[in-house]
């Protein structure tokens, strides 16, 4: 009788665990940057949930590792980087990585612990400014500069800066720290945003609301037409999901859906 009983359970047991297992592999794993993004599929969880659709979000605070995790399969998704930069990786990698939904915009700023103002920068005679290192953001960099005066239309390099201007490249997640050391930054917004840099108030110059580096959700090419993936593009642009930025970010990050 014992040994009826135990196979017994056993045999309840074993559809129960694959029940288990079987959830667990139905859960949408998304590397995300901590600020917007994971905020923005945080919110977008419970809306996600009574579509039946579970994610779990895995914060990654640098701008290398969530592709390099979907290229992988370490994750199914991924929600950091606009499209220039997605589109450089794809051509460095031979990957084909493809655009789930367009969310937002956080605008490129430029930021000074020392300087209240545009002018000031502009009128010291010489000027060091720290800007982000990847290729396509200080690009993205250097574009900015150019719309505040501080370097010359059509500058493609930072060979042909004028003489009072220095440049630092630096990591992303850096150019916060080093505001006391430099006279500006260019900081993205989801590093602005952490400490305590609000965009609106702070930036000496932001980017308009027409910036084409929209940040999206990106998947593997086998994963477009996932219904999961297709439900959760259906909520990051929806009307909750917009008003939520609208609303959380008051301005500093801007829908583009």
């Amino acid at each position: 009788m014992k040994l009826h009983k135990l196979l017994t359970l056993l045999l309840i047991s074993f559809p129960l665990l694959a029940c288990k297992s079987k959830q667990a592999d139905d859960t949408l794993k998304i590397g995300a940057s901590p600020v917007p993004h994971a905020q923005i599929l945080n919110h977008a969880k419970p809306l996600l949930a009574e579509k039946g659709v579970n994610i779990q979000v895995i914060e990654i605070t640098d701008y290398v590792q969530p592709n390099i995790a979907l290229l992988q399969g370490d994750i199914d998704a991924n929600f950091f980087q606009h499209i220039p930069y997605l589109e450089q990786f794809n051509a460095d990698h031979n990957a084909d990585f493809r655009i789930a939904a367009r969310v937002h915009v956080e605008p490129l700023g430029i930021y000074s612990k020392k300087l209240n103002n545009l002018q000031a920068l502009k009128d010291k005679p010489q000027i060091t400014i720290a800007i982000p290192n990847d290729p396509t953001n200080a690009s993205r960099a250097l574009e900015l500069l150019q719309t505040a005066g501080l370097v010359p239309e059509g500058t493609t390099s930072l060979r042909s800066l004028p003489s009072n201007l220095k440049i630092r490249e630096l990591e992303s997640a850096q150019l916060p720290r080093v505001l006391p050391d430099v006279d500006a930054a260019v900081i993205n917004t989801n590093y602005a945003l952490p400490a305590g840099l609000n965009p609106t108030r702070d930036a000496l110059l932001l980017e308009g609301t027409d910036s084409p580096y929209a940040n999206v959700l990106v998947v593997r090419p086998e994963s477009e037409n996932d219904p999961r993936i297709q439900a959760l593009q259906q909520t990051l642009n929806s009307p909750e999901v917009r008003t939520y930025i609208q609303t959380e970010f008051d301005g500093a990050i801007i829908p583009v859906f």
